[in-house]
């Protein structure tokens, strides 16, 4: 990526980060911790390995991500974020919450990973009942599952089951997402395809935050 040529932070932190895929990258080490090339590709469908490779080496000459070299017997070389790289956390929270409202309205032809739903999660969520007991639900979406996790007044999304889920919602993403948010109703989802297991009560203890739509701004 070409320079923009401004003195200015924004278009400094752009020359780093602008190229398309780059922050997508970030956001799968964020999400995914110390990754291989291939787990990399599996969580950003569509890009081009050498396109990944040539990401991966910008972020690295701009001390972002560093590599190493994965614990014997695995012959790997495993990505992390480097502290500047962590620097990016509040970015990409921030994006998350203002891509959040255009979430309700999927075209149909987009790829979903499971361990994305992170982002809508943590920032169209809250609990509504941060003094009870912990709840965990676990989320199927066609690749590994991910688990929803409120306890201590906190919301955490782990890949491993904190204990047995007390919901399981099995399913395409938009019902998952549509169900949690309250959007849909546990009925309706299942008409379209929903699957559950459990109890439903504790969805109730999830408050939508409705993020303002681009219909609100017109």
């Amino acid at each position: 990526m070409r320079s923009y040529g401004h003195y200015c932070a924004v278009a400094k932190a752009l020359d780093v980060i602008g190229d398309r895929w780059t922050l997508l990258v970030i956001r799968e080490l964020f999400l995914q911790g110390g990754c291989r090339h291939a787990d990399l590709m599996a969580g950003l469908p569509g890009i081009a390995t050498n396109l990944l490779g040539d990401r991966l080496r910008k972020l690295e000459a701009n001390g972002l991500v560093r590599r190493e070299a994965a614990a014997p017997p695995v012959a790997a070389t495993l990505y992390h974020l480097t502290d500047a790289g962590r620097d990016l956390q509040p970015v990409l929270r921030a994006l998350g919450h203002f891509g959040a409202r255009y979430m309700p309205s999927p075209t149909g032809d987009e790829e979903f990973r499971s361990h994305w739903v992170a982002f809508p999660v943590s920032e169209l969520l809250d609990d509504a009942d941060p003094g009870g007991p912990q709840v965990v639900f676990e989320i199927r979406t066609g690749d590994r599952p991910t688990f929803v996790e409120l306890a201590d007044g906190e919301m955490r999304t782990t890949f491993t089951a904190p204990r047995s889920p007390d919901l399981v919602l099995d399913g395409p993403a938009p019902l998952v997402l549509g169900v949690l948010t309250g959007q849909l109703t546990v009925t309706n989802a299942r008409r379209m395809g929903l699957r559950t297991e459990g109890s439903t009560a504790p969805l109730r203890r999830l408050r939508y935050l409705v993020p303002a739509g681009p219909e609100a701004q017109a």
